[in-house]
């Protein structure tokens, strides 16, 4: 196939080596038919690695101001980027200190490009790979994943709005029933993310270490106590009842990147091998069922609008063909043959090369 694989964009960071599928084409299904896998299965560790990735952002999320990575400090009313001040000239502009020439090339340097440079980054990777950052980074999805299995543990639904349980077996083959003594671990759960998050927001605002002294010592201010009490509220709410909803329509740099997705027929996609999906039926829907998003992956692509490229459909799927000795019927895919499954119609240009193997 053609263009950048995802699997080559990674290399230093995942070493995930190309597996996409080559595509024959058949009228009479999606458009393609998924038949020729370059590598045998993908590594079972990708689930793993993708962790890893996740519990590396978060620490990174909480520990970005205590360091002085990236923080906004109302106190002194400017960002501090990497230990030092970002600001932008205004108020040396006001004390006569350098020209409006100079301020306003201070805005367009220190403001308006690199908000434009990160919001093109993030824009062109989700045109091109999907909503990475979700899957892969984003702390708000390694609590919705975390509250999921943990809700899934207590009531076999990670969702308390599913109308019936998952099935209790497992892609691995193994059974898990559920145990109502997981809910306080669940509820509890939900609570300490809510206020590491209220906590952690606030020190993006006022130097760190201060809320830091007034919370272990017991001495948080009326508008700090106010601040980190209301939004440990809210988030507690929105991690138990409303995690999925605001995923899907309630962040915008989500939202954002499934749009950019959407526009383009050719992005990294889940493709699905339907030549083979009478072997489905010998599945108990072990794809859908661990969607963290709750997605239908083998569906076409505008029905899985907010997929967040986490691949654990795709692990799933390998895991049950595995004792078989069976291809996965789920993998990546991504230019002609993703083209099917943005579409849903038959594809006719020419047939892709297949990813070459390094």
């Amino acid at each position: 196939m053609g263009g950048v694989s995802p699997a080559s964009w990674l290399p230093g960071l995942i070493q995930i080596k190309p597996l996409f599928l080559t595509a024959e084409y058949h009228s009479k299904s999606l458009g393609y038919s998924l038949v020729t896998v370059t590598k045998p299965h993908m590594s079972l560790s990708l689930q793993h690695k993708r962790h890893l990735f996740q519990a590396g952002f978060f620490l990174l999320f909480v520990l970005a101001p205590p360091l002085d990575l990236f923080r906004f400090d109302l106190t002194l009313n400017h960002f501090i980027l990497f230990g030092r001040p970002w600001t932008l000239g205004i108020d040396q502009l006001v004390a006569g200190e350098i020209s409006s020439t100079e301020a306003a090339a201070n805005i367009f340097l220190r403001g308006f490009l690199p908000l434009a440079l990160a919001a093109a980054g993030l824009i062109w990777i989700a045109w091109r790979f999907g909503r990475l950052y979700c899957g892969w980074l984003c702390p708000h999805f390694s609590v919705v994943e975390t509250i999921n299995r943990l809700m899934f543990r207590a009531s076999g639904k990670q969702s308390i709005w599913e109308k019936s349980p998952q099935p209790e077996l497992q892609p691995n083959g193994l059974y898990m029933k559920p145990d109502r003594r997981f809910w306080p671990l669940t509820w509890l759960a939900a609570l300490f993310f809510a206020f590491l998050w209220a906590v952690s927001f606030l020190t993006y605002l006022l130097p760190p270490f201060e809320i830091y002294h007034n919370l272990f010592h017991f001495s948080l201010t009326g508008n700090q106590a106010r601040f980190i009490g209301a939004g440990t509220g809210l988030l507690f709410i929105e991690f138990m009842f409303a995690r999925h909803l605001f995923c899907r329509f309630g962040c915008a740099v989500g939202v954002f990147q499934s749009l950019a997705w959407m526009a383009n027929n050719r992005g990294m996609v889940v493709g699905f091998d339907r030549s083979r999906a009478k072997l489905c039926g010998e599945c108990n829907n072990a794809c859908d069922n661990v969607c963290p998003m709750r997605l239908k992956p083998r569906s076409i692509k505008r029905r899985m609008f907010t997929c967040t490229e986490c691949a654990q459909c795709i692990t799933a799927c390998e895991t049950v063909q595995k004792p078989f000795a069976r291809q996965t019927l789920l993998q990546w895919v991504e230019d002609e043959a993703a083209i099917a499954v943005a579409t849903g119609r038959p594809v006719t240009s020419q047939k892709p090369k297949s990813q070459p193997v390094p």
